[in-house]
């Protein structure tokens, strides 16, 4: 019945800050799109993101929350500790997983977590 996903859709409240943070910060490709509402698509393989403009709906999670048991968006890293290297010098928070995997999480300016995992 399913044969693959296709995008995953998330709401942001600051288009440009989460623009940088997706094409910049994690180097996603830029897709064109031709629509009539506030937002960008960025391509990873055969999958897009969509950044769709709508008001804030949650908030960062506090630092003692485990980010893993939460809705997020995973995604496949070669090198761990190069991501962890480079994420660290952009000053962009993070968390390690909890369950001891080679796995960290970070969250986009709008809270939504994102799981980076060494494959």
């Amino acid at each position: 019945m399913l044969q693959s996903l296709l995008h995953a859709a998330i709401n942001v409240s600051d288009l440009a800050a989460a623009e940088h943070f997706y094409g910049t910060v994690l180097g996603l490709s830029k897709v064109e799109r031709s629509l009539n509402f506030a937002g960008a698509w960025y391509q990873l393989g055969p999958t897009q993101i969509h950044l769709i403009v709508a008001e804030r709906t949650h908030n960062m999670p506090v630092p003692e929350e485990k980010w893993g048991r939460r809705p997020h968006l995973a995604f496949a890293i070669a090198d761990l500790a190069a991501v962890k290297q480079y994420l660290t010098a952009a000053g962009i928070p993070m968390q390690p997983s909890d369950s001891g995997r080679t796995a960290l999480f970070i969250c986009d300016p709008d809270g939504h977590i994102i799981e980076l995992t060494q494959l």
